[in-house]
């Protein structure tokens, strides 16, 4: 078994709690990785553990040199199989027009048009821009083909690359059944479930005005429980709205965007196990409020983070930018921001093996160009990614 040392590290974030520290930070800290998951972690100097590994001439011997290291990112949302592009509907946004989810319907024609080999081609080329950035752990959606052959091969594309892989044929309803949203509805939860189901392990709907109701929703979700897939909702993005009691009902995961709340919506949130995920580089891209991050905190509702990349209404892959954001937008401290792009978005997949740096978790960690986790906010725009590390293996 390969076994890999770093050592010398400046500050360490396990996000294992330590008193008041959600991040559990060490100063001087080493690592100790083993195949593909962390054998241990303590004290960089003055350790019998560091001491012996450093003497094995079979372990690489990694100094750190002074660098923070913190788990690797995990983002919890994105839509990364899709084709063509939507420059032009961000340009015009810019320019004052407002933005409607009606622009999705301009990327299911480019990608019904799209080969396979074509799709595969930019989703790996985005995978490596994610790792080149620090994340590690991606979950990714269907929901730009909206036929049942077209949803079904971007599940099986994106099963190619994360176990991670989320069925939203409920995007939008396509333009050819836009006079027959009930038989869309029908498809959605019949043979598009069945042919997507063999390579998912979540379902989604959009549940907001231009997508779909509460009671359109609440049937697709149902539906892809029973299929055994664990549901997620898209909801409160663009105003207040049932996506989020939906999801509480549910037993959802995850309710993403959360941009809108009400109170009872806080309070609902706050009483369950699903998780807010915040999407701020969607704000950014089109100049939305931002959700009140520091509202859900204080109300004990647990928040990730992630990027929501997509060609429309934020391409942006950049987990670094989203923390930076929510410091600086949503009111977080450096160490939640950083918590909920790790940490956060593993609660959001159900996942206890990642976004924690911790004997027997996966060994997916980032090494930063920087001597502290709060440089992330400190330079933003500025590379600060030394290496990436995904089952103990170096990939950026």
């Amino acid at each position: 078994m390969t076994a890999t040392l770093i050592t010398n590290i400046g500050e360490l974030t396990t996000n294992v709690a330590h008193g008041d520290d959600p991040c559990g930070t060490l100063t001087d800290a080493a690592v100790l990785i083993e195949g593909s998951r962390i054998a241990w972690v303590g004290p960089s100097t003055s350790s019998p553990v560091v001491e012996r590994a450093q003497r094995d001439e079979t372990t690489h011997v990694i100094d750190a040199a002074g660098r923070a290291v913190i788990p690797g990112f995990v983002d919890s949302h994105s839509h990364l199989v899709f084709g063509g592009e939507r420059s032009a509907e961000f340009a015009a946004r810019m320019a004052g027009e407002p933005y409607a989810a009606g622009g999705i319907r301009t990327t299911v024609a480019a990608t019904r048009a799209a080969t396979d080999d074509e799709l595969r081609r930019r989703l790996a080329g985005l995978v490596a821009e994610l790792h080149a950035q620090g994340t590690t752990t991606v979950e990714i959606k269907t929901g730009y083909g909206l036929t049942v052959h077209d949803e079904a091969r971007l599940a099986r594309l994106a099963a190619e690359v994360t176990p991670e892989v989320t069925y939203l044929g409920a995007h939008v309803v396509p333009v050819e059944y836009a006079d027959a949203r009930d038989d869309y509805v029908e498809i959605v939860c019949g043979p598009m479930l069945a042919a997507c189901a063999p390579h998912a392990k979540w379902v989604d709907v959009f549940c907001e005005t231009g997508a779909f109701t509460a009671d359109e929703s609440r049937r697709i979700l149902e539906a892809g429980i029973t299929r055994g897939l664990v549901p997620r909702v898209h909801g409160n993005q663009l105003g207040e709205g049932p996506g989020v009691q939906l999801a509480v009902a549910l037993g959802a995961a995850s309710v993403d965007h959360c941009t809108f709340l009400t109170d009872a919506d806080v309070a609902a949130l706050a009483a369950s196990d699903t998780v807010a995920t915040l999407l701020p580089g969607v704000e950014f891209s089109t100049r939305h409020p931002y959700p009140d991050a520091r509202r859900l905190i204080d109300a004990g509702v647990t928040v990730a983070i992630a990027c929501d990349c997509n060609p429309g209404s934020n391409f942006s892959s950049s987990m670094p930018l989203m923390v930076a954001l929510a410091v600086r937008e949503m009111r977080m401290t450096v160490p939640e921001a950083v918590w909920a792009a790790t940490a956060g978005g593993a609660r959001a997949l159900r996942r206890d093996d990642i976004g924690v740096l911790a004997v027997g978790k996966r060994a997916d960690l980032v090494v930063l160009d920087a001597p502290s986790r709060t440089y992330l906010a400190y330079r933003p725009g500025v590379p600060q990614i030394d290496s990436v590390y995904k089952d103990g293996v170096q990939v950026a």
